[in-house]
């Protein structure tokens, strides 16, 4: 029988509160223990210690550390993870008591952005953002970072030799940055076309494993990588919804977000968020069954406006109705929706909505056409959310009515026919 190729690696999970809010802080530590699984990691145990403030040299205080140093002896585990971003110097001071490999909560998720990462854009900002994080740790590490290429914290396009030397690092920025800048260039050039051709976009946001994919898959019938870990999918992805009127939209599914993102990421990640900001409308996919839901929405629209993209017009879906969480009330100001993405009458329900707020853009018209101009027709049924059309036969006419964008040019070749 042939032998699992990358079996679990046993983790031990370290978590420092430092507020009152006990019930934050166990979440905090349940979404680490998640970020664990998703990087196939298997969590031993989990260990935390409340606090004023981290420790300067070690994150949690001289006693815990000791006790952490027992586990280890007893549990040997491959990897012992922090729930939060470790200094340079705290890393190193670990790694000088500790057996196994010491990693913290950005490494965790740089690994599983090196997972999940399928495209070229999506490897290039993941190998940017872990150089940026290792640079300033490089000092003093030659012999922990010669350890690196294989496990938790260490996998990606950022594993080889990155021992080398500082200079080689700051060229292979360089380099990035400038691929980067180029790819950037390329996708703003596509959305240039879709702004030409005024086609109405949504995006949907929310946080890490809210249903995005799963409901994109099932309102696009694209192929998108949906399972329930965290950060399945990385690479933006758009493609058509047809609405009940039979007006087309694009969709597209962006990366998800999560508490305490390290800004490095969100830097190297802001190029795929720009297509959020592009968008018409934002669709935020919030999980109803999970108990942390009204952070979770918090957290996506604190980030939306660091983006810049909380203007525009949003649609709040609160997804997995079916799975709803007991204490669940939703809190959202603007528009909402409670759905299931797997429920085909849901779906359908969420298109309607869409639909609406797509009419809200528009303007409305009602035009006289003359039976000859059939090319005018065709793109009304197919480029404006047309509500009626009737044959006037007396007239050898056709009188249309329904909604158009107003920097469309369809727009203004209606002026000529316009009853209004």
């Amino acid at each position: 029988m042939e032998q699992n190729q990358n079996p679990k690696e046993r983790a031990i999970l370290v978590g420092c509160q430092f507020t009152d809010d006990d019930l934050k802080f166990e979440y905090s530590l349940e979404e680490l223990a998640s970020l664990t699984k998703t990087a196939q990691g298997e969590v031993l145990i989990t260990i935390s210690q409340k606090r004023d403030r981290a420790h300067p040299a070690t994150y949690i205080g001289k006693g815990k550390v000791e006790e952490l140093k027992t586990l280890e002896e007893e549990l040997e585990p491959d990897v012992i993870i922090f729930n939060d971003e470790l200094t340079p110097s705290q890393i190193r001071n670990l790694s000088g008591i500790l057996e196994a490999r010491v990693i913290d909560r950005t490494q965790l998720i740089l690994d599983i952005f090196a997972q999940r990462a399928q495209s070229r854009e999506g490897k290039l900002q993941v190998e940017l953002a872990q150089l940026q994080y290792l640079l300033p740790r490089l000092v003093g590490k030659g012999i922990e970072l010669s350890r690196l290429g294989g496990g938790i914290g260490t996998r990606g396009p950022g594993e080889t030799k990155l021992e080398t030397d500082r200079r080689h690092i700051r060229r292979r920025l360089d380099d990035i940055k400038g691929q980067l800048a180029s790819i950037v260039h390329h996708r703003e050039r596509y959305r240039d076309r879709r702004k030409r051709n005024k086609t109405f976009q949504a995006a949907l946001v929310g946080y890490t494993n809210a249903g995005k994919s799963t409901l994109f898959n099932r309102l696009t019938e694209a192929g998108t990588f949906e399972e329930d870990l965290l950060f399945a999918t990385l690479d933006p992805t758009t493609r058509k919804v047809v609405l009940p009127s039979g007006y087309t939209v694009l969709l597209t599914d962006t990366v998800g977000f999560i508490q305490d993102l390290p800004t490095s990421l969100i830097a190297a990640f802001r190029s795929t968020l720009e297509e959020t900001k592009e968008a018409d409308l934002l669709l935020h996919i919030v999980d109803s069954s999970n108990p942390d839901y009204f952070n979770h929405e918090k957290t996506v629209n604190g980030l939306l406006e660091d983006l810049e993209a909380d203007k525009i017009p949003q649609l709040t879906v609160y997804n997995k109705r079916d799975q709803q969480h007991q204490d669940f009330v939703p809190v959202s100001k603007g528009k909402s929706l409670l759905i299931s993405a797997l429920d085909p009458e849901d779906r359908d329900r969420l298109k309607a909505q869409i639909e609406e707020q797509v009419i809200q853009a528009m303007e409305p018209y009602h035009v006289m056409l003359p039976s000859g101009e059939g090319k005018i027709l065709a793109q009304l049924k197919n480029e404006s959310i047309l509500r009626s059309l009737t044959f006037i036969e007396a007239e050898e006419m056709y009188e249309c009515r329904g909604y158009c964008l107003s920097d469309h040019p369809l727009s203004g070749m209606l002026k000529n026919y316009s009853q209004e």
